[in-house]
């Protein structure tokens, strides 16, 4: 019997970028692709012009621009809606808000084969966030104005797919209490971790000079340089570890457009010493981890926080805020510390908790792993999506 055919839509090329979304889409298809032909269209970013395959799965270039969100994902949209009729499929998977233009034209078309909709982060709900933050600067208005239009149309392609999939037990209340859609089709299915490539070393020494480090102690993030992961409350925080810890190193992976105020934040505080920022990182990404005693995740809004599975998969216990669905990520006081929203001086006492005490560490770090493990790797996240593929093809028998 020839396989079903999965197309999947996201605007990020997935074997270009390093997001949740992106390392989601990666992890899951290659380990379906015996089972399922798929194939994932994206958007024209980061020079991606030609299809290729990604572990088995065929990766196609749909015409867009390369600047930052959402004209990239405007565009990529509606590129997909002229050619919808020519992607021909059993299932349709579209990530976030990259399909919805799509789903109208299919409907338009006549074309009735059940719809996914993957959402991560409720768009609805990061506008809400956003705005709390009050980040007032020209680029930050046009982003949320934008995410604001792009929550309606994330409300309107919930309400119009066949099942709903979503990352935790928070996002799924944000889809009920934002966009008004029947909780039946909703389907729970976590993000993971590759438990083979995020895992711990006996011994930091290695990794720590690969990053320039010492005996130092050394405090990990990891994410987008952007509002809601709330780098300026770690840089607050961070005025009082090396009150105590001076010698404390604060490690961050990622870019985005908010990194030139953070330097200057980090100049101002005379903390230049203690940051160091690392940009994008890929196959050393787990080298990172095992360079860090803690990792830290500020962010002021999470649906989960692939971040805080890896840390933990690398026995490195995480500190964060208590918000979103970080609280299923995390168990408090096991497996790391949780503490209440923008709380900064909470915040510095659980990093020197953390950085204070060896044993804890350990021990942490070893119940985290076990945690990871048994509940959020890979494979368990793509043998929980074959069996939302398979209930939705029944949906259409």
């Amino acid at each position: 019997m020839d396989k079903f055919r999965l197309a999947v839509f996201n605007t990020q090329p997935p074997h270009l970028y390093c997001g949740g979304v992106e390392r989601r889409i990666i992890e899951t298809t290659k380990r379906l692709s015996s089972q399922f032909d798929i194939t994932v269209y994206s958007g024209t970013k980061a020079g991606f012009r030609q299809p290729t395959i990604v572990d088995g799965v065929n990766v196609v270039p749909c015409h867009s621009t390369d600047r930052l969100f959402p004209l990239d994902n405007w565009s990529f949209n509606r590129t997909l809606s002229k050619i919808g009729d020519t992607i021909v499929a059993d299932i349709y998977e579209a990530h976030a808000v990259s399909g919805y233009g799509l789903l109208k034209e299919l409907k338009r078309k006549g074309i009735k084969k059940p719809f996914i909709h993957t959402v991560h982060g409720v768009l609805a709900d990061e506008y809400e966030q956003a705005k709390q933050i009050g980040y007032n600067s020209f680029r930050s208005r046009v982003a949320n104005y934008f995410m604001h239009r792009l929550a309606s149309s994330e409300a309107e392609t919930a309400k119009e797919a066949s099942l709903i999939v979503t990352i935790s037990k928070y996002s799924l209340e944000k889809i009920k209490q934002f966009y008004d859609v029947d909780e039946a089709k909703v389907r729970i299915v976590p993000n993971g971790v590759d438990p083979e490539k995020f895992k711990p070393l006996s011994d930091k020494t290695m990794a720590k000079r690969q990053f320039g480090l010492g005996n130092e102690p050394c405090v990990l993030f990891v994410g987008s340089l952007i509002p809601r992961k709330g780098l300026p409350y770690l840089i607050e925080a961070a005025k009082n570890v090396v009150k105590q810890k001076p010698e404390t190193k604060f490690l961050i992976v990622g870019d985005g457009p908010l990194k030139n105020q953070l330097i200057k934040a980090i100049d101002a505080y005379n903390l230049g010493v203690n940051f160091k920022f690392l940009g994008i990182l890929k196959e050393e990404l787990s080298d990172a981890y095992n360079a860090a005693d803690v990792f830290a995740l500020p962010s002021v809004q999470e649906g989960q926080g692939i971040v805080m599975l890896e840390a933990q998969a690398a026995a490195v216990p995480p500190v964060a805020f208590d918000v979103g669905g970080v609280n299923e990520a995390i168990r408090d006081g096991e497996t790391g510390l949780l503490v209440k929203r923008s709380d900064t001086d909470g915040l510095a006492d659980a990093l020197l908790r953390l950085l204070s005490d060896g044993a804890l560490r350990e021990k942490m770090g070893v119940n985290g792993r076990k945690f990871v493990v048994e509940n959020y790797t890979w494979d368990l996240c793509a043998e929980r999506m074959l069996r939302v593929y398979n209930e939705a093809l029944g949906l259409q028998r």
